[in-house]
């Protein structure tokens, strides 16, 4: 059996990891998948490659060429090979998925490649790093990290199993792909933290009769990942209503987005309504490890492992500035609502968070440095973001706004 449409690329540096890298194939090719090897080592060796795609084929494709990968500095290698893979991957037109494996050099190497693909290309990682924090390898991408177990030095009776999982994992994924939606319905994105969790909710059942209704959880990973659909042209509009990660970015917290935050939205013109959904607190873990300078402030303990601090009127003051900055780039159509009686379910008469004066400069800030225009406005509503009147204003003017669009 072939799927005869293209190939999964098995990758690793085989000057270390080439008898990992072949059991991985072979074991891919026997599930019925076609498959082909990329080298990615770094160091020239004495013998050619028996890899499909040998190293030295790969950093040509380096914007300066392959000295720039064969160094003699290990660090300056590594990026200079990540960098010529992820060129060499995103011209390939065959390519049905990837399965890499490695230790923390071979992981670096591999995965900024698996993050620039498309959502939903099957993309698997077997690796040592994947026990701990993985996000940076991950990125905004669905990547599926296995971890080895032992060292991927070698075949052995754990490496066996874990490898051959993880190959049969990624055979499955192209021989049984999931079928599209043909529903016909454009797809929107709507950000969510548990403290708008009734907005988004209301928003999402009075408009997912007519639109795929794709929620993303505001956790710095699950902003960038919407945005990765929108700059993907997957999405068709926005309800980005919780804009919480700002706080993190701009604050120190442990959810933050990153700076690129919004610039989807300025390329692609999509119709979005945004808000500032939880812009009253920034993100900790435990409370042991809020950060010393912030001793003094307000904080509400969420459970063991997450701690909330109010934010104050200056810092809200710098959320609307950095805000409006980034809106102000976008040609689209953008309503930015404004919810008077507070901005989460902390944040209203008789919460923790209730501040009326630490919102209200927010509100004075982004209404002074948001450049209005017939495509984009600022709206005010009296009640707060999970009242009833919020959500049914959010549906009125993202259908407003989709009327225009489509």
């Amino acid at each position: 059996m072939s799927t005869g449409t293209g190939f999964v690329y098995a990758v690793a540096t085989a000057d270390t990891k080439a008898r990992e890298l072949f059991f991985v194939s072979e074991t891919v090719a026997k599930a019925g998948v076609d498959v082909v090897t990329v080298d990615l080592s770094t160091q020239r060796g004495n013998t050619p490659s028996r890899a499909d795609f040998p190293p030295e084929l790969i950093a040509d494709f380096h914007p300066e060429g392959r000295d720039a990968v064969f160094c003699e500095d290990r660090g300056r290698s590594i990026d200079a090979m990540a960098l010529a893979f992820k060129q060499f991957l995103s011209q390939r037109r065959d390519l049905l998925g990837v399965i890499g494996l490695g230790g923390s050099g071979g992981t670096a190497l591999i995965t900024p490649a698996m993050q620039s693909l498309p959502v939903g290309v099957p993309k698997v990682m077997v690796s040592t790093m994947a026990s701990g924090d993985i996000s940076g390898y991950i990125g905004a991408s669905d990547i599926s990290m296995v971890y080895s177990v032992t060292d991927v030095a070698g075949l052995n009776r754990i490496s066996r199993r874990v490898l051959g999982n993880a190959a049969n994992q990624i055979a499955g994924a192209v021989l049984f792909p999931q079928e599209e939606d043909i529903s016909g319905k454009p797809a929107l994105g709507l950000t969510m933290f548990g403290v708008t969790t009734p907005c988004i909710q209301q928003v999402s059942a009075a408009l997912e009769e007519d639109y795929d209704c794709l929620v993303f959880h505001a956790t710095g990973s699950g902003g960038n990942a919407m945005e990765k659909l929108v700059a993907s042209r997957m999405l068709s509009g926005l309800l980005d209503l919780t804009t919480t990660e700002v706080c993190d970015l701009l604050f120190g917290g442990v959810l933050a987005c990153d700076d690129t935050r919004f610039a989807a939205l300025a390329e692609t013109r999509i119709p979005c309504v945004i808000s500032c959904g939880a812009l009253d607190m920034v993100n900790f873990g435990h409370v042991s490890t809020v950060p010393e300078k912030y001793a003094d402030r307000l904080f509400y303990h969420h459970n063991a492992q997450v701690t909330l601090m109010r934010t104050t009127p200056d810092e809200n003051a710098a959320m609307a500035q950095w805000i409006a900055a980034r809106l102000n780039r976008c040609e689209g159509d953008i309503t930015f609502l404004i919810p008077e009686k507070g901005f989460s379910a902390l944040d209203s008469e008789g919460q923790p968070f209730w501040s009326p004066e630490a919102d209200r400069a927010f509100i004075t800030t982004l209404e002074a440095h948001l450049l209005q225009t017939e495509r984009r406005k600022i709206v005010r509503l009296p009640c707060n973001i999970n009242d009833p009147q919020f959500a049914e204003a959010a549906v009125q003017h993202f259908r407003a706004l989709a009327e225009k669009e489509f």
